[in-house]
C-alpha cells in the first residue's frame, strides 16, 4: 500500500502545548503507513526540532488577519506535496489551512483545538465571529479533535461541529527527565539558588491565558511568609515587558525571576520545590503531566482540562482562577508542610503519567486518519 501523506500544520514555530502534540505525532506515527511533513512559521524551535528528527518541514506564513492570501498560497503547497490528510492544530492554522484544503481538493481534513482560545477573547464580536467561522469550516472538516472532556462539552454548547464529527483524543507524552542529587545542586548553584532555598515556579508562555500576573500578585504574600524564597518563571511572550515592569513596581526584583525561554526548561522544572500553573483557561496542559512525572507538588487553577489531570488534595492542590490570595495560600501551605508536599508529589508521579500515555494518543490519531479515508487499520498484534 502506498504511504498516506500527512501534513501537520500550526501557526507558530514555538514549542507550546499544541506544537508539542504536533511534534510527538509527527515523530511517532507509523512510518510504514504514513509520510509526514510539518508546516509552520520559518524560524523557531519547532523547525529546529523537526530538522533534528529528520522530519520534512515547510515554512509557511499564517497571519492572524482574515485574508485569502495565506489560503491561496497554502492550496498550492498542498497540491504540490500531494497531501492526503491535512491536520491543522489551533484556530489560526484551522482557518487558513481548511480554506486552503477546500481549494486544493485535499481528500481529508482533521482539526485539533488545543483549548478553545477564541471563547476567551475579550471582544464579544470576535468571540462570536470565530464561533461562526468554526461552524462554517466544520462542514468541510472530517473530524474535530478536542483534547479533553471539558473542551468537548464547550464545543457541544457552542455547536462548533456536528456531534458525529467531534471526538476526544487526550494528550499523551513519554516525558522523562532524570537529574541526580549532584546535578540538582550544581544546576541550582548555576542559577544562584543555594541548597535549602525554597523555589516556586512555572513554565509558561507570558500570555494572558497563563495567568502569570496572578502569581506575580501572590508573590508579596508568599515572600512575606518565606523571605528567603524565590519565584521563577520560565518562558516569554507578549505580556513579558508588562509583567517585568509590574514586578519592578512591586519591589520584587531579584526575588521574582524571569528566566526567559530556555531549552533546558524541563531541567529547571526539576529544581522547583512547588510547581504552579495559574492559568485562566487551558486545554489539557502537557506541562502538568510533566511536572507530575518529576514528582513535583503542584498548585494549579481548576480550569477546563486541569481537573481531568489533577485531583484536588490527592495529586495536587486546585484553586480558583484569578484569585492571587487563594494561590498564595496554597503555595505557602506546601512550603510549610513539606510532608504534604512530598505526598502530593509522589502520588502525582505514580498516578498521573500512566493516564496520559503517548502511544494511546498516537494510535487513536492514526486510526482516525485511516477512518476518514476509509482505510482499515492494521490488526493489533
Amino acid at each position: 500500500m502506498e504511504k498516506l501523506r500527512i501534513m501537520e500544520m500550526i501557526d507558530k514555530p514555538s514549542l507550546g502545548g499544541g506544537q508539542t502534540a504536533l511534534l510527538l505525532l509527527a515523530v511517532n506515527l507509523d512510518r510504514s503507513r504514513f509520510e509526514v511533513v510539518i508546516a509552520s512559521g520559518s524560524d523557531g524551535p519547532l523547525a529546529e526540532e523537526a530538522g533534528q528528527k529528520g522530519i520534512a518541514y515547510i515554512p509557511v506564513s499564517l497571519g492572524k488577519r482574515l485574508s485569502l492570501r495565506p489560503a491561496r498560497e497554502m492550496a498550492g503547497v498542498l497540491r504540490e506535496n500531494k497531501i492526503d490528510i491535512l491536520h491543522t492544530h489551533g484556530g489560526i492554522a484551522g482557518l487558513h489551512g481548511r480554506s486552503a484544503a477546500r481549494h486544493a481538493g485535499t481528500p481529508a481534513v482533521v482539526h485539533t483545538l488545543h483549548g478553545i482560545h477564541y471563547l476567551h477573547y475579550r471582544n464579544p464580536f470576535l468571540r462570536r465571529l470565530y464561533v461562526l467561522l468554526e461552524r462554517r469550516y466544520s462542514r468541510s472538516t472530517d473530524r474535530l479533535i478536542l483534547v479533553c472532556q471539558s473542551d468537548l462539552r464547550q464545543a457541544r454548547r457552542h455547536r462548533l461541529a456536528p456531534e458525529e464529527k467531534m471526538t476526544v483524543v487526550l494528550n499523551g507524552t513519554d516525558f522523562r527527565q532524570e537529574l541526580g542529587a549532584d546535578d540538582i545542586v550544581r544546576k541550582r548553584g548555576d542559577l544562584g539558588w543555594p541548597p535549602g532555598q525554597p523555589v516556586v515556579g512555572t513554565v509558561a508562555r507570558l500570555h494572558r491565558q497563563k495567568g502569570v500576573v496572578n502569581l506575580l500578585r501572590a508573590a508579596p504574600r508568599i515572600l512575606r511568609a518565606f523571605p528567603e524564597a524565590r519565584i521563577a518563571v520560565v518562558g516569554d511572550g507578549p505580556q513579558g515587558d508588562n509583567l517585568r515592569s509590574e514586578a519592578q513596581r512591586l519591589g520584587l526584583e531579584g526575588r521574582f525571576l524571569f528566566l526567559g525561554e530556555r531549552k533546558d526548561a524541563a531541567s529547571v522544572m526539576a529544581l522547583l520545590d512547588v510547581f504552579v500553573l495559574p492559568s485562566l483557561w487551558e486545554g489539557l496542559p502537557f506541562v502538568l503531566v510533566e511536572a507530575a512525572a518529576l514528582g513535583k507538588p503542584i498548585v494549579a487553577t481548576a480550569v477546563d482540562g486541569v481537573p481531568e489531570i489533577l485531583e484536588d488534595g490527592k495529586t495536587g492542590l486546585l484553586v480558583p482562577p484569578r484569585n492571587p490570595s487563594a494561590l498564595a495560600d496554597a503555595i505557602i501551605r506546601l512550603l510549610k508542610d513539606k510532608e504534604e508536599a512530598r505526598r502530593l508529589g509522589e502520588r502525582a508521579r505514580t498516578l498521573v503519567p500512566p493516564r496520559f500515555p503517548l502511544r494511546r494518543m498516537v494510535d487513536q490519531t492514526q486510526n482516525l486518519y485511516l477512518d476518514v479515508l476509509g482505510v482499515k487499520p492494521p490488526r493489533p498484534e
